[in-house]
Parts: C-alpha cells; structure tokens; sequence
C-alpha cells in the first residue's frame, strides 16, 4: 500500500503537512501512484491517455473513507490524467488537487483533456547548495539590506513575436537587471496554475504546478537556481485565501463543498468572484500547510508572500454579514488564523533560514510577532498604511503639502510596532490607478523629481523595500499583463536619470549598515515639524555610523537651512537626488565635507546649513574621527584634580 495507516491517521487529523509526498501522481519503475483525497463520492477512477479516457478501467479503492490510491503499471511521466467522481447524480471529471504539472486549457480540441493533470518527474539537479548553505536565519534576515523587485514573468520583457519569455529564457536577463539595479531579492507574482491570464496568477486552479505558460517545473527550477547562483533570493507569492470557481478544478470536488465552506455567506469572495477555503476541515489544512511547505522545499523558494490575509482574519471581510458570537466566535476567523500561525510555525520548524510575508492591510496586532508571543508567526508585514500615507501625500500638489503633512510623518508613529516590509507594488498601478509616474503632480521634470524623493524617502524609512518592476525607470503608462513594459523608456533622460537614481540607492542600502537597523534605535527623527516648508529631516544610525535624510517636497531653493546634528565634525554629501546624472538641476553642496557649527539646533549642540535643492533629498554622512576634541576642564578643577592625585600617590607610599 503507497499510504501508510500512520499517515492515513495523521491526515484525519489534518497534520499530514508532507501530504505533497503521497497525494497526485508519483511515477515509479513499474508505473504510477495516484492518490486523491475525495470522502463523500461514491465512485472514483482515474482516466487518462493510459486508458482511452475509460470511465471504468481503473477504479481507485477507499482508504478509511478519506482517501482514495491505486497502482496503475505502465504509467510514466508525461502521461495526462484525471479524476472521474461519482455521487448519486453527480458526475465530474477533476484534475488532481495535488497535479505537479497541468496541460493548457482545451489542447488539441479534446474537451475531456483540456486543463489535464500531467504525471510528473520533479527531479532536478540543483546548483544553489551554496546559497541554501549561506541563507539567513530570521535574526540575521533583520539586520540584512532586503530589497524586491516584484515581477510579473509574463509581461516583464515580451519575445518580438508578442509571446513571452519562458522560465529559462528570462533568466539570464531577469538576474542581469537585478544585479545591475543592485535588489537583493525578486519577488515572483503566483505561478501557480491559473486558467485566467488576467488573474495574474491570484485565481489558482492548480496549487502544486507552475503555470504551463512559461515551460515545465524544472523550467521554473533552472530559473530561480540561476538566480540563487547569481546571488539573488526569490519569494513566491502564495494564495491561500480564496481558489478559482473552474469546474474541472476545486470547487465541489467530490460532489460536496469539500474545499470550499459548506455556508453559502462564506463560500464565496465578493470581490474576486472566487471561494473561498473551509480552514476548519482537516483535509484543506492539510492541502494548503503542505503546499506552504511543497513549494520551500522542492523549488528552493526563499519566502512566501502570503496574498490577501485581511480577507482570512475577518468573516465579514467584503461580505457584510452580522456575525453571531454565538454561532462563529465574532468576526474573527479563528480556523483561518489557527491555519496562518500553523504554516508559519511548520515552514520555520523546517526551513529555519525562510521569510514568510504577511499583505495585511489591518491593525491586526503581532502579524509579524512569534506564534509562542500570541502573534500570527510572519517574519515581515506589508506596510499598506505607509504606502497609503505617503502616496496621498506625494499626490498632492507642492503648494497644498504643508496642509497634508500629517500623511507623511504619521506613518513614523506606528514603524516599529512590526517587522515592516515598505511596499509600492502591482496593486498601486492597475486598475485605472496610473502608474506612479502619473500619480506624480507637476510637468515631467517635476514627476521626475517627485518620483526620485518617494523612492529616496523609501529607502531611508525603517523596513525592507518592495517595488513592481518599471517603476525603477518611471514606467509611464499603467501596467498592463498583456503587453511588454516600456523599456525604450531606459533611453529617455529623465527616465535613465530616476534608474540612475534608484541603483545607487540600493548600492547604498547595500553598503551601509545603518539602514539596515529597523528597530527604533535605527531611526530618529531631526525635524518633523516644518510643514510650511514642507522639509523633514531624520537620521539613521547603527553602532557610530550615521546617514542624515533631509528633503525639501518644494520646488523652492532653501538657502542657509539650519539643521541640527548630533555630531560635530565633518559631514559630507553622499547622494544628492537633484545631480544631473539624476536628471536633476545639479544644485550640489560642492564636493567638499561640511564642518558642523557648535549651535544649539533642533535639540542638538551642533548644526549644518544647507542650501535644499528644488524637490530635492540630501543624504549625508557623518565622517567617523572627524569631531571636535572634548572642551577642557578649567584649570582650578584641573589644579584640583593634580592635588588629589598626588595626594593618593602620597598615601600609597
């Protein structure tokens, strides 16, 4: 038997979280284990190209009226299969929940064979033993530069015929543009199967095989390998809030509402047009902890970003719906909370060096707190109120900002009560959104310079840093899934200027440690009060090194502009947003270190005076050895001092 009793026993309790290892399709040297989870059908068989699509030649047998498996010979990698399930008057033919690999919908005409199951070989000879070595441990994950490049594979860079880049063919060229941008990390949009290009990959048909768009798994393995060895993680964006409604997929599996909520006013996503998983049942705990685990483990996948978890911690999240306490506990999902702290703590337990990823765009309390600390478990939480804040903000007109400057200091007021991930995503440039470029006000220059102080403020607030792919060279239109972004772009001044820009932000985030320290001893603000200029000013500093942020949201020069410090000595210019290279108006400080003035200046004993470029950031730094010796005590304390010395000498004689 493929199944043991104690795994059989393990998933009627829903703790079969290597699950992965027995369910689908697993091809041996005489033929192929099929293996389904379907408790309410009364008949199932597996059809297939092996058997003609024969209703009747290979019924499965009932294990403990959970689970169903059988031994077909003869069956090897590469054959299409599903599942014929019976019940009463119910018939369907489904691909396989756990299918490692699915065909395109409909191929060759065949409607019995569209969208089916393909038996499948994982194996891979990996290449990244160094990198899986060398990953950081969630602490050390912290106190590490984490910048993402969110792509879309599909729309990132298209072939000349209009199709787009396989796993393998954008490899090369993907790692390249990160490498040369300076990101640490890709984030890669679901590439689990989804009928509905237009889904992006968030309306999952197939949870266990990557889309046949872009070629086979090990297509997908020799991509995110290539990258692992050019020295760039990839995290995946997961989905275990809600699964497409196709008929041939999850929905009413076995003739039952098995994945899916039996009550109808939680069944169903209002605003996706999706369902939406029954967390309570053992056998979609244990589906959806061993895909969790499934995609870390046979695709070295470095992180999971988990989508939508707003939606799973509140039943009448979109939904509207009085919940009684008496009935579900309150408003609170509680199967779908137990379900994220439960995947957190099996992927952490046996991928200690992963980070998991929470979008939670509530104040739900310790998202990225310990599970053994009342929290969800996540090592990272998308900063959704940053985003928010500070994009309402960058809107605005400069002549309305000093009334909006809330927007951009509140944020600074909750930084530190999670693990921050700051994001500027797909979600900000879809759906008659813009794109960041158009978001920003003024003619061209001004977008232009606009855009270089959000990412400059980005990348020099507290938490890990996110950003959709063309947004690095101020793509223009709204991003669109059916066509290439606009890479001509890279050519124009202002454009090469704002790339220019960004790559030598991350370089950088990259080199200097003190933007690293996301803790409220990393941060520390100058002066966040002066919102009729509309200039902040902050610090960042880690073990004695100190970058100083001061940025001027105004097309107008600030000449003489005092700035506390607190430290004296030298301080010289390390990035200036309004260089020529950046396609700014080169209003540079010269080249030369500026010496701190002993003043009195925004609480501090020492300050700077800066002449602010039009919508312009400076970053300086402090040089280490260069302050003013300590003032020395006057000279009866120093007599004093001389007396009582020599009269200890004169008792130790």
């Amino acid at each position: 038997m493929w199944i043991t009793s104690a795994e059989r026993e393990r998933w009627a309790q829903g703790t079969h979280f290597d699950s992965y290892q027995r369910l689908g399709a697993h091809p041996d040297a005489d033929g192929t284990w099929f293996t389904v989870w379907a408790p309410h059908a009364e008949y199932v068989s597996v059809i297939g190209d092996f058997n003609g699509w024969n209703l009747e030649a290979h019924p499965l047998h009932r294990l403990d009226g959970h689970l169903w498996d059988l031994h077909v010979p003869g069956v090897a990698a590469g054959q299409r299969y599903k599942y014929h399930i019976r019940r009463g008057s119910y018939r369907a033919d489904k691909t396989d929940p756990y299918a490692f690999s699915m065909e395109p919908p409909d191929q060759d005409g065949n409607p019995i064979a569209g969208l089916s199951s393909i038996v499948t070989d994982l194996s891979y000879a990996w290449g990244d033993a160094e990198w899986m070595a060398t990953r950081p441990t969630p602490a050390e994950s912290m106190q590490r530069p984490m910048s993402i490049y969110e792509v879309h594979l599909g729309s990132w860079r298209k072939k000349a015929d209009g199709y787009s880049l396989s796993y393998v063919e954008i490899a090369e060229p993907l790692a390249d543009h990160v490498e040369r941008m300076g990101f640490t990390h890709v984030e890669l949009m679901p590439v689990m199967e989804h009928p509905y290009y237009g889904s992006w990959g968030y309306q999952v048909v197939g949870y266990y095989a990557p889309t046949f768009r872009y070629g086979t798994p090990q297509d997908l393995m020799y991509l995110i390998d290539y990258l692992h060895q050019r020295g760039i993680g990839v995290l995946l964006d997961w989905v275990p809030a809600h699964f497409a409604t196709d008929p041939q997929g999850l929905v009413f599996f076995d003739g039952s509402t098995l994945f899916e909520y039996d009550d109808p006013r939680m069944r169903a996503h209002p605003d996706w047009g999706t369902y939406v998983f029954d967390y309570n049942k053992p056998g979609v705990k244990n589906f959806l902890v061993s895909n969790a685990l499934f995609w870390l483990d046979r695709y070295h996948i470095d992180g999971l970003r988990f989508d939508a978890v707003a939606s799973m911690l509140y039943r009448d999240y979109s939904r509207g719906h009085d919940w009684s306490p008496n009935r579900y506990g309150g408003r609170e999902n509680l199967e779908a909370i137990d379900l994220l702290k439960t995947v957190n703590e099996a992927a952490f337990s046996r991928f200690p060096s992963v980070a998991m990823v929470a979008e939670e765009s509530t104040a739900w309390p310790g998202v990225s707190a310990p599970t053994y600390d009342g929290g969800l478990g996540f090592l990272y939480k998308w900063n959704m109120g940053w985003m928010h804040d500070t994009l309402a903000y960058m809107q605005q007109d400069p002549i309305h900002r000093k009334f909006n400057h809330n927007h951009l200091t509140f944020p600074l007021v909750y930084a530190f009560s999670e693990h921050y991930t700051l994001p500027l995503s797909h979600d900000e440039v879809v759906h008659g959104k813009g794109s960041l470029w158009g978001k920003m006000p003024g003619d061209d220059w001004q977008k232009a310079a606009n855009l270089r102080l959000l990412y400059g403020h980005m990348y020099g607030s507290p938490g890990k840093k996110l950003l959709f792919m063309g947004s690095e060279f101020g793509h223009v239109r709204e991003w669109s899934h059916d066509r290439s972004l606009d890479w001509d772009l890279e050519d124009a001044p202002l454009h090469r200027g704002i790339q220019a820009w960004l790559r030598d932000l991350n370089a950088l985030y990259r080199d200097h440690g003190a933007l690293w320290d996301d803790t409220h001893t990393g941060f520390r603000w100058i002066d966040y009060n002066d919102s009729d200029q509309s200039v902040i000013s902050y610090l960042r500093h880690h073990e004695g090194a100190e970058l100083l942020f001061v940025i001027n949201f105004t097309p107008v020069v600030r000449e003489g502009y005092a700035i506390g410090v607190p430290r004296g000595g030298q301080w010289v210019e390390r990035l200036n947003s309004d260089a020529e290279a950046y396609g700014g108006s080169d209003m540079m400080l010269g080249g030369a270190p500026l010496q701190a003035e002993a003043k009195q200046q925004h609480g501090h004993d020492y300050a700077l005076s800066l002449r602010l470029p039009p919508l312009g950031m400076i970053i300086l730094e402090h040089v280490a050895g260069t302050e003013p010796p300590p003032a020395l005590d006057d000279e009866p304390e120093a007599a004093a001092d001389d007396e009582s010395d020599a009269a200890l000498l004169d008792e130790a004689d």
